[in-house]
């Protein structure tokens, strides 16, 4: 899960066009397949669809299920081969939140919005994660979990040097300074060249967007004043006063929480999806997690929502019944069963509340969904972009010395604009 949420599964290029790939019927039998994702340790979540696979077969006795667990790491190819192959594809597919637009251009998903309208558990969905199925006003499948970030920080280490937690950027800065110049050996923040999605916050707290509408195609805006601000004080943390570029530059978003979860950092920006991997390290018992603060004493920097989707193939034989399945697979008892078994965060408000009641850990990425999230250009470009790692380039760029904030966000917005004017 780790991996979904913290790269948003994009997906470099496109399919070739897929406009002939529509159903010509809608079977109301047969055997419907499913493709979901490969967990590490799959069989909890295996439990959780058997379970509700056999729900839906109680009400749909005239189908059949067969469920396939496709390794994330070949989904890409696997998922625009069906877009162009109807016999070979399935009918519902699990898929990264980011890829709706792009899969929605390549033809592949189908357009679910009366369906998801008409149903009565979607009035509970958080909204950016009602954004993340949705392209041009029309919804093309079910948010099936989100995942967002937080500052997991060492208790003992603050203790030890009388620090208490930040409630603000730059108290966050002062305090990552504070604990490495104290302890050395650590980083005082564990920031990674790599890490676009624990570097947008900072972007998004001062103001900053990505991108902004303009007509019809997106046109990038990291190159303003206020993303430049964000930019700044994220880059400001890579340095021999924090977490040295020639080691920090190269660094991703496991690889910093892996830092903090083997006691060589005193904070890192981690998910609700990484306290699994902190609780199986030495700093066990030794730490907290409070949300990631904003430009303002007590505010929460807004949070990228990552996690996954289900989509119904535009290609389905068997639309009404795929549909329905959704439902099975993306509803309510399913979702809170998926918290219990594997911790993924569910997409309805209420059932996430009930999530932090039985679990507390989960209250500070809780109250940062509330506190309002961030989502990515709802363009077929950001695809080619995050693949194209454009923002780690110029994150990497600027802590190395070889640009400036100004010309490397310039620079990255035009590449950014290229993407985006070539996406259409």
């Amino acid at each position: 899960m780790a991996g979904l949420a913290l790269a948003g599964l994009a997906v470099a290029g496109c399919a070739p066009g897929t406009s002939g790939t529509g159903a010509q019927r809608d079977d109301k039998g047969g055997t419907l397949r499913v493709w979901l994702f490969q967990e590490v340790g799959n069989k909890p979540k295996e439990r959780v669809v058997d379970s509700a696979v056999a729900g839906f077969r109680k009400r749909h006795p005239e189908a059949r299920v067969e469920i396939e667990y496709i390794p994330v790491e070949t989904r890409a190819q696997r998922i625009k081969a069906a877009f162009n192959d109807p016999a070979s594809a399935p009918d519902l597919v699990e898929y990264g939140n980011t890829d709706t637009a792009g899969y929605v251009k390549d033809g592949g998903l189908a357009d679910i919005s009366a369906e998801f309208g008409a149903w009565d558990e979607t009035r509970d969905t958080d909204p950016t994660a009602r954004t993340s199925v949705t392209v041009d006003g029309k919804v093309y499948g079910a948010p099936l979990f989100v995942g967002v970030r937080a500052l997991y920080y060492r208790t003992d280490v603050f203790r030890e040097l009388g620090l208490s937690a930040p409630k603000s950027q730059t108290e966050l800065i002062a305090t990552a300074k504070k604990a490495h110049r104290a302890r050395p050996e650590l980083y005082g923040l564990a920031v990674g060249g790599a890490y676009t999605y624990g570097a947008l916050p900072f972007l998004w707290a001062h103001g900053g967007e990505l991108a902004t509408r303009d007509g019809g195609t997106y046109r990038a805006a990291v190159g303003s004043p206020a993303a430049r601000r964000g930019i700044a004080a994220y880059t400001s943390l890579f340095g021999p006063d924090n977490c040295p570029p020639a080691k920090c530059a190269a660094m991703g978003g496991n690889a910093t929480v892996t830092a903090f979860a083997s006691g060589r950092a005193a904070m890192a920006i981690g998910g609700d999806f990484s306290h699994a991997a902190v609780e199986a390290g030495p700093v066990k018992g030794k730490y907290a997690v409070v949300p990631l603060p904003g430009v303002k004493p007590g505010s929460v920097a807004p949070a990228f929502a990552g996690g996954n989707n289900l989509g119904v193939l535009r290609s389905s034989s068997h639309r009404t019944l795929a549909v329905e399945l959704l439902k099975s697979l993306a509803g309510k008892e399913t979702q809170g069963r998926l918290f219990d078994a594997m911790g993924f965060l569910p997409t309805y408000t209420d059932v996430r509340a009930e999530a932090a009641r039985k679990q507390p850990f989960v209250k500070p990425f809780i109250d940062t969904l509330a506190a309002g999230t961030r989502f990515v250009p709802g363009s077929p470009g950001w695809g080619r972009i995050d693949a194209g790692q454009v923002l780690p380039t110029m994150f990497q760029e600027i802590v190395s010395g070889r640009k400036d904030v100004a010309t490397a966000s310039a620079d990255a917005a035009r590449t950014m604009d290229a993407a985006f004017a070539e996406a259409g």
